[in-house]
């Protein structure tokens, strides 16, 4: 299994940008996946700022801080999932990082991560 991580760059406040998470060695549409996207900012802890879950139903979920700014979604055709970001604020710079866990077996997998910078 493997998950790449990109889309990363400089972005000034109030731009957007889109992240984007290859996945391979597993299927996104499988019912026991948990897809989120998290971030860690400098000498913070790393935090999720949104998920996709897939069972019982299609199910979206955001942090306080990117709700209404941020959207997490799937493409199925290209296992990949991707995160929209929208009115970045400077408090969005961070390395952000794909991750997918398997409910059923317990198992989690992760991204390598991709820096966002939000500087003007």
């Amino acid at each position: 299994v493997q998950l790449v991580d990109s889309g990363g760059a400089v972005v000034q406040p109030g731009g957007s940008l889109r992240l984007s998470c290859v996945a391979s060695g597993l299927t996104l549409t499988f019912s026991g996946y948990k897809m989120s996207w998290y971030r860690q900012a400098p000498g913070k802890e790393r935090e999720a700022v949104a998920t996709i879950t897939n069972f019982p139903s299609h199910r979206t979920d955001y942090s306080t801080s990117v709700a209404g700014r941020f959207t997490i979604f799937r493409d199925d055709g290209k296992n990949t999932i991707y995160l929209q970001m929208n009115n970045m604020e400077p408090e969005d710079t961070a390395v952000y990082y794909c991750h997918v866990f398997d409910v059923h077996k317990i198992r989690e997998y992760w991204g390598q991560g991709t820096q966002v910078t939000v500087s003007s």
